[in-house]
């Protein structure tokens, strides 16, 4: 008797269970079809992208021209002209050593030649004559000269110094202009072109971008440390901002071209009707009007709008299917009517970035 009330028991649970399925399975087609039914269409919002066509680089800006004032030989500074922070012009005398033997001998060498005018051969004047223009460099030697224009930078002498031959005492730095050399990837060093603007962004200056050119750039690559082939560009910035000292790093990129805008919409939301192109957009009363359009393939996801629409406008999905993925776009997260970015890039392939 246990057996049979444990065997009735245990089939009307089972009993139970199998009409409640049967119950929910039903209502989710009911649910399913009242949806399908409802006119309820899947979106798709028109958006704008803004693609940058440039090369990436990296680097370190130098001087226009730097100058270590060096001196050529042993004595003693008799004077020094400039002081650490003056403009000087190129020719300019910065620091002069003691002289008295290169004066000497100079002034010597003129009394023989006068007296060789007089009793001496030319031949013998034209072997003095060289010899003279010798000893006017061992006396230009005692001076320290600016090679350019610029600022006096560091200054370490004072008069009555005494130095030695090849001594550093100051450095003399153009800042008329900085330049660095930028490696470029093989890849990409076919599409640059002198002239080219340049964006810098400084770490030491963050108040603006920087912009800047290209100068040159070799026939020839170069194989780097790594392995990898690049080639050297010359880039130049035009009067710097004051703020960016030589030796200063940056980050930043070679336009190739400038900016493209295009704007964008899913594949869905465009139909075909006789050969042409239309889609439907959404109005502020909930219908659709259905306008011409003008698109052009970009890539498996998303077309090129030419002509017909604009930025923001939601257009009716044009796919058999209705379902909540067809609502989301790719990397934007959003439900109808989101916008989105183009899923795996879709970025003209002229740019490095």
């Amino acid at each position: 008797m246990k057996n049979n009330k444990s065997k009735k028991k245990t089939m009307f649970v089972w009993i139970i269970v199998i009409v409640i399925i049967m119950a929910i399975t039903t209502s989710l087609m009911i649910v399913r079809n009242s949806l399908q039914n409802s006119g309820e269409v899947g979106t798709y919002k028109v958006f704008v992208e803004t693609f940058e066509n440039v090369i990436e680089v990296s680097g370190n800006v130098e001087a226009a021209q730097l100058q270590n004032l060096t001196v050529a030989g042993d004595g003693t500074v008799q004077k020094v002209y400039v002081e650490e922070g003056d403009f000087v012009t190129k020719g300019t005398v910065l620091v002069q050593l003691s002289a008295t033997e290169q004066e000497y001998n100079l002034a010597k060498h003129d009394y023989d030649m006068d007296q060789k005018r007089i009793s001496g051969s030319k031949k013998e004047l034209e072997l003095m004559e060289k010899q003279r223009l010798s000893l006017l460099k061992k006396l230009e030697d005692r001076l320290v000269i600016a090679n350019f224009d610029g600022y006096i930078v560091e200054l370490d002498v004072a008069e009555g110094d005494y130095v030695e031959a090849k001594d550093t005492v100051g450095v003399l730095l153009d800042r008329s202009f900085l330049q660095a050399d930028v490696e470029v990837v093989e890849t990409d060093a076919g599409k640059l072109v002198v002239g080219q603007k340049v964006v810098l962004d400084f770490p030491a200056y963050d108040t603006e971008q920087v912009e800047g050119f290209v100068v040159s750039y070799p026939s020839v690559g170069r194989i780097t440390t790594r392995g990898a082939t690049v080639v050297d560009a010359e880039i130049r910035i035009d009067n710097p901002p004051e703020d960016i000292l030589p030796n200063y790093s940056f980050t930043g990129s070679v336009e190739i071209s400038a900016p493209e805008t295009v704007v964008l919409v899913q594949r869905d939301a465009i139909g075909r009707k006789g050969g042409k192109s239309f889609a439907e957009i959404l109005q502020k009363d909930g219908t659709y009007s259905e306008v011409a359009v003008t698109v052009e393939p970009y890539d498996n996801t998303y077309v090129k709008v030419i002509s017909g629409l604009e930025e923001g406008d939601v257009l009716k999905s044009q796919s058999n299917t209705v379902s909540g993925s067809q609502n989301r776009l790719p990397g934007m997260g959003g439900g109808p009517a989101g916008g989105g970015m183009p899923a795996g890039g879709g970025m003209p392939p002229a740019g490095g970035r």
